[in-house]
């Protein structure tokens, strides 16, 4: 089976991101929004990589 990296569908804050990256590597989306703070804290830089994750991280297809 292939892990692949999607947006959450189920741990949306902004844009599932966090709760996706989340998800990839078996973390608590709470402790992966906070890295993500600390990381736009220190310099700025975690506010761009957020917005090239928004684009280029395609959303979790949809399991019924």
């Amino acid at each position: 089976m292939n892990k692949r990296l999607y947006k959450s569908r189920d741990n949306i804050m902004i844009d599932g991101v966090c709760g996706g990256i989340a998800e990839y590597f078996g973390l608590d989306p709470t402790i992966v929004r906070l890295a993500w703070v600390l990381f736009c804290a220190m310099g700025g830089s975690g506010f761009l990589a957020y917005i090239i994750a928004v684009i280029i991280i395609p959303r979790s297809p949809e399991v019924f």
